[in-house]
């Protein structure tokens, strides 16, 4: 299966390099359009074209990387071409019923990614209604599986998992950061800091996935009575932090 990618943002580069990197596609395959393919292009030397319509021509597979100010014009662009491929929009504000009032009879699926996907560790929400077959969805399912974790969710549910999954490593990386800096106001230096705040993430992270403990519990495991932890769990009440992550996840929602 060819691929292309219009839009070569951030978004799109994690993908293509994450299925890359993982053998899920091989660099001959993957085609892309953007005013700044030359970027990737050089990176992984993937083919370039010249117009949107020249690479729905060329591949089997559409991915839609592009601003949703953007997405109305370029479908205009490659309805006519589309008829037989297989259109992955990651553009947010555009559900399968939206898309299919541009491209109607075509093949497409909603799906909302997030950049880890660049080291494998993804976690890409699909949206239950599309107009894909068994064997269509099956093959995107393998797609961004090859990238990290999949989870098919309805459309009403996708804007509050997207919240978590999208925009939730921006505030994870504020977090990193934030505990880099009280670290490093102890006399911790900053590239010790870095690891310490990553690695401890993606500890609690897999803890949490591995034992499906409660959070709560394990937040609880590591409170002794009187001890330095918890300490740190009251200033964090004090100055709002469970709210303040549940205001994000709401605002990131709308």
């Amino acid at each position: 299966m060819k691929v292309g990618f219009i839009g070569m943002g951030n978004m799109a580069s994690a993908i293509a390099s994450g299925c890359m990197d993982a053998n899920f596609l091989k660099v001959e395959d993957c085609y892309a359009y953007d005013i700044g393919t030359y970027k990737i292009a050089e990176s992984y030397a993937i083919h370039a074209t010249n117009s949107e319509k020249e690479l729905v021509e060329l591949v089997d597979v559409v991915i839609l990387a592009i601003k949703p100010n953007v997405m109305e014009s370029v479908l205009e662009k490659i309805k006519d071409s589309v008829q037989d491929k297989l259109i992955i929009s990651i553009v947010t504000g555009y559900d399968c019923s939206r898309i299919e009032s541009f491209l109607p009879g075509s093949a497409h699926l909603t799906v909302m990614p997030n950049t880890p996907a660049m080291v494998s560790q993804g976690m890409t929400l699909l949206e239950a209604m599309h107009t894909f077959n068994e064997q269509q969805m099956e093959y995107a399912v393998s797609l961004f599986e090859s990238i990290g974790e999949v989870v098919i969710l309805p459309t009403y549910q996708m804007k509050g998992a997207t919240a978590i999954s999208g925009c939730g490593p921006a505030f994870f990386y504020m977090m990193i950061e934030a505990l880099a800096d009280g670290a490093v106001l102890q006399g911790v230096p900053r590239d010790i800091a870095y690891k310490l705040a990553s690695q401890t993430m993606i500890g609690a992270g897999t803890m949490q996935l591995e034992t499906k403990i409660h959070p709560g519990v394990l937040k609880d495991n590591v409170c002794s009575p009187g001890g330095i932890t918890i300490k740190g769990v009251k200033a964090l009440e004090e100055n709002g932090f469970r709210n303040a992550i549940i205001q994000a996840v709401e605002k990131s929602s709308n």
